[in-house]
């Protein structure tokens, strides 16, 4: 069976990653995409585990040879999602989650119209730029950047089929499992995944 493509994506900052993560850790059978980069490696990060960080000469040759279903460059770096490794996935049946930026999103819907798109906002600007300086990794002059682009970026939201607030990140993540698991039951949905309970209800045995 077919699996579901699900994208996440948000402004700089606000709290994607964060989410993800949680929902990932509560959601059983959901699989993150390993994007490609070319930005460097942040404290604690792993290599293959939070992206596959790639030579900027080594992601130009992948995008000549079509390697990827959406690539973009965000503030200077070069962000990518493998076509082949996410094709694989839904065709083996396995629900895939792709965290990217917006013109990512805009690619894939192109490419999978029936993809479930989340946008994810902050409660303010202000909120956004105490996350940013918070998170300690990123100089005033990148934060600024970051803020400058936010309003950009969140104008997006209007492609989108979801609309999440990141205020209480609890309530956030509640709200991005609730459309896991409705895309998950739909009825189109439901007739593959609960097969074998249909087949006993609509063909009861002959009475003795």
């Amino acid at each position: 069976m077919a699996g579901l493509l699900f994208v996440v994506a948000a402004a700089s900052g606000t709290g994607k990653t964060s989410l993800v993560k949680a929902l990932l850790e509560r959601t059983p059978d959901l699989t993150l995409s390993i994007s490609h980069t070319t930005r460097g490696m942040r404290p604690g990060e792993v290599n293959g585990v939070h992206y596959h960080f790639t030579e900027k000469s080594m992601f130009e040759s992948m995008i000549s040879d079509g390697y990827f279903i959406e690539h973009a460059e965000v503030f200077g770096n070069l962000y990518g999602t493998s076509h082949t490794g996410v094709a694989q996935q839904l065709e083996a049946g396995h629900d895939v989650l792709l965290e990217i930026d917006w013109q990512g999103a805009e690619q894939v819907r192109k490419l999978f119209p029936q993809s479930i798109q989340i946008f994810i906002i902050p409660p303010s600007l202000a909120a956004l730029r105490e996350r940013l300086s918070n998170r300690g990794q990123d100089s005033a002059e990148v934060i600024q950047t970051r803020l400058n682009g936010a309003v950009e970026e969140i104008r997006q939201h209007v492609s989108f089929d979801y609309l999440i607030v990141n205020d209480v990140f609890d309530t956030a993540l509640l709200d991005l499992q609730s459309v896991i698991r409705a895309a998950r039951l739909t009825e189109a949905q439901q007739v593959i995944r609960q097969q074998d309970i249909l087949m006993g209800l609509l063909n009861p045995p002959s009475a003795p």
